[in-house]
């Protein structure tokens, strides 16, 4: 059945134009003034904006990390992700030890087949180096995934000769790595002298001194040199930090390519939450961790600028309950927390409503950019014949109260619990179904795979 869309104004990276859409099925069939189908269904959707639907492009659902697993599967972290306006994420699917890509890949599509309310790929998080991975990421890449990930720290980090050799093939193959940069040195050395000069780890409001700006900073400016000896364009994932996007100027002034993610809670939250009362300050423990006010206002100022390309939530939760493996030693703290429904409303309130960025800008940031990255688009990103009907009806006049009593999410706790917000999804259809509406889903779990 066909549905029509009308008095909306339709947004774009380009600009703003009020337009009808109308919807054959799962795809887009026509945009433009006053039309008109006597076979179709009509929605008056005017006084409300129509952005694409909105894709993000870092996730961890049902990861098994520190002992535990993710508050969050695919189930109810897509729910979360739906009913703020994401159609489609980019989860990571995570390599063990011992496993190969591909028996990595079938575990991540385990989890999500059948269980995921948005539409979902995948990136391809590196684990392990040797022959045979570098050999198998050939199959990886044909087979539709076309990210990888690696880390600069934890357990599964890669020294500088495997991130080379990382750069080099994923190079060949066409394809792009994002890196998690954090010195790891810096942070365990941190973290002994903590315990050597407190004899424990109970104070959470040591956490941000262990994971300093400069520890950011100087794996920034390692990966980016190592990926100019490679001559290959890279992606600084959460980036939280002034310094880190110094190093990133730096290099942008040398001639590099460097595609630059942020979150938004970087951009909202500083470090004053790490020393909440009652062990409170557990709760917001993500890595890197919550920052400076003024590195929010170097991070705001380059969205301004347009000069950071996307922004993902690193949707990573686990319930205060989860929080508490660290209540003895922070270190042993899962790090993460929920963002999933919370984005595309935070990005509008802190960002187009208080002047820092346009609607364009926001569109660019949560739909177009990543859309384009990943190679999703036209697919998805826009709203033009042909693409998917993954279309947000967006109420710039809608109030909202930010609370773990409306969530979707499992985490159990809201990390901006009362924040009065003014602007939401308010009909979320993902390819031509509307599947969420005031914040409620109306049709789980029907999102599919997506290639790109």
């Amino acid at each position: 059945m066909k549905q029509l869309l009308k008095g909306g104004t339709v947004v774009s990276g380009e600009g703003q134009k009020k337009l009808d859409v109308l919807i054959d099925g799962e795809k887009i069939l026509a945009v433009g003034e006053e039309l008109e189908a006597a076979d179709a269904e009509v929605t008056d959707v005017t006084g409300r904006l129509l952005f694409p639907g909105f894709i993000d492009a870092h996730t961890h659902m049902a990861l098994e990390v520190s002992g535990t697993i993710t508050a969050d599967k695919f189930d109810t972290g897509t729910k979360a992700e739906l009913v703020g306006g994401t159609t489609c994420i980019i989860d990571f699917a995570t390599q063990e030890r011992g496993e190969t890509l591909s028996e990595a890949l079938a575990h991540w599509h385990a989890k999500a087949d059948g269980q995921s309310s948005c539409d979902y790929a995948f990136h391809m998080a590196i684990g392990e180096w040797n022959e045979a991975v570098s050999r198998e990421m050939e199959e990886i890449v044909k087979g539709g995934i076309s990210s990888f990930k690696a880390y600069l720290t934890y357990d599964n980090r890669v020294d500088d000769q495997t991130l080379y050799e990382i750069l080099t093939r994923v190079k060949e193959l066409g394809g792009l790595v994002g890196v998690h940069c954090e010195n790891h040195g810096i942070i365990q050395a941190r973290l002994a002298e903590v315990l050597q000069e407190k004899g424990n780890r109970l104070d959470v409001g040591d956490y941000p001194w262990t994971r300093p700006a400069e520890a950011e900073a100087e794996a920034v400016a390692r990966l980016l040199k190592i990926a100019k000896c490679v001559d290959t364009p890279v992606i600084v994932v959460h980036l939280s930090t002034a310094a880190g996007y110094r190093e990133i100027e730096r290099a942008r002034t040398e001639g590099q390519t460097v595609y630059v993610e942020t979150c938004p809670q970087y951009l909202v939250m500083d470090d004053s939450r790490y020393a909440l009362p009652d062990g409170r300050g557990r709760l917001y423990m993500i890595a890197p961790p919550l920052r400076k006010a003024a590195d929010q206002e170097v991070l705001w100022q380059a969205l301004s600028d347009d000069q950071l390309q996307t922004i993902a939530t690193d949707h990573c939760s686990f319930t205060p309950k989860q929080k508490l493996a660290g209540e003895k030693d922070f270190s042993k703290t899962p790090c993460g927390m929920p963002g999933a429904q919370e984005r595309p409303m935070l990005i509008w309130q802190y960002g187009v409503s208080a002047g820092r960025l346009s609607a364009e800008q926001m569109c660019r940031y949560l739909s177009e950019n990543p859309a384009k990255q990943y190679h999703l688009y036209p697919r998805k990103g826009v709203i033009a014949p042909g693409s998917d009907a993954d279309i947000v009806v967006w109420n710039p006049q809608e109030e909202w109260t930010l609370s773990a009593h409306n969530q979707q999410s499992a985490a159990e706790y809201c990390p901006l619990e009362g924040t009065q917000i003014k602007g939401m999804a308010e009909k979320v259809f993902l390819r031509g179904e509307l599947a969420a509406e005031d914040g409620k889903v109306l049709k789980a779990n029907a999102g599919i795979y997506i290639k790109h």
